[in-house]
């Protein structure tokens, strides 16, 4: 049962545009990921040995793109609870710093065309997405489990990163 500290508010046009806004700056993100990943897939990534069990290259941007805006819907109902302010912030501090650390990912794998220090990025990210996730849930149960695709598919694409950096040293 959800406490009344945590019990959000009636949705208002405020809200629609702050889960827009969040929405929009998660893709973004994705977006400034893509920048980094697409010019260096041929021939570079595609001359990797990778593990048979690597998805194919067109289900990442599906991925993604659904991840990102479950992602931001969690975001948006930690914002818009009434929960602790402190506890909000802090919650949402940590939200900021795993979708940069999201973003840093794909430049440190693809364009500086280094497995090893994606490996290094995505460590840092699978902690700021494990402390964001509780931090979430404290919040927001529903908020919580929305991040949980995310914390499941980042510790897939970490098996995939040490495979590929290990297959390719």
């Amino acid at each position: 049962m959800r406490s009344p500290t945590t019990a959000p508010r009636r949705t208002s046009l405020v809200d629609l545009a702050a889960l827009a806004g969040i929405v929009l700056a998660c893709l973004a993100v994705g977006y400034l990921g893509s920048l980094a990943t697409a010019p260096n897939l041929e021939p570079w990534y595609a001359n990797l040995v990778k593990p048979s069990w690597t998805p194919p290259d067109v289900a990442f941007p599906i991925v993604w793109t659904i991840l990102y805006v479950a992602m931001a819907v969690a975001a948006w109902l930690v914002w818009r609870t009434s929960a602790d302010p402190g506890s909000k912030r802090r919650a949402l501090v940590g939200f900021g710093v795993q979708l940069a650390l999201n973003g840093a990912w794909s430049w440190a794998f693809f364009a500086a065309q280094s497995p090893g220090s994606g490996l290094v990025v995505i460590a840092a990210l699978l902690a700021a997405i494990a402390w964001t996730v509780r931090a979430f849930w404290r919040i927001s149960r529903p908020a919580g489990i929305l991040m949980l695709p995310y914390l499941a598919w980042v510790c897939f694409a970490a098996a995939l990163n040490l495979a590929i950096f290990t297959m390719n040293s």
